[in-house]
């Protein structure tokens, strides 16, 4: 089990089902929810992630997708995609301890930024894993 929370503190999770498909993602929507170059995120069944304290906020971030955040410090937490009902994306670094969830390859590659040199060699993908073509470093 993994605990992880928002950065005040007042939402918090626990982690009880095995995580899986954890990857950096570099689509322009995750890039412009977090005001970052990419996120890291591991997906769980929904029945796998119980919120402890507070509750998430949302917002529809596009047709049949919301992501949930913590309306006191703007945290964003999960990505839920109407596709896959059964599952959940939850945000690796809000995990309490972000290093026990390592991302398995890189999604959304066809919108990564020039300037963010990647030195690992994970798998790349110019989208999803299942949509796209693979595109190795």
């Amino acid at each position: 089990m993994h605990q992880g929370g928002c950065f005040c503190g007042a939402v918090r999770y626990l982690v009880t089902a095995v995580p899986f498909n954890s990857t950096l993602c570099h689509c322009t929507m995750c890039r412009r929810s977090s005001g970052a170059p990419c996120v890291a995120w591991f997906s769980v069944p929904r029945t796998g992630l119980r919120f402890t304290a507070g509750m998430l906020a949302y917002y529809a971030s596009s047709p049949g997708v919301r992501r949930g955040f913590c309306a006191g410090c703007g945290t964003q937490v999960t990505f839920e995609d109407a596709r896959w009902p059964g599952e959940l994306d939850v945000t690796t670094a809000s995990l309490d301890d972000p290093e026990v969830v390592p991302p398995g390859d890189h999604t959304y590659m066809q919108s990564h930024l020039p300037w963010i040199k990647l030195a690992d060699s994970l798998p790349r993908y110019l989208r999803t894993r299942t949509e796209g073509t693979r595109d190795m470093p």
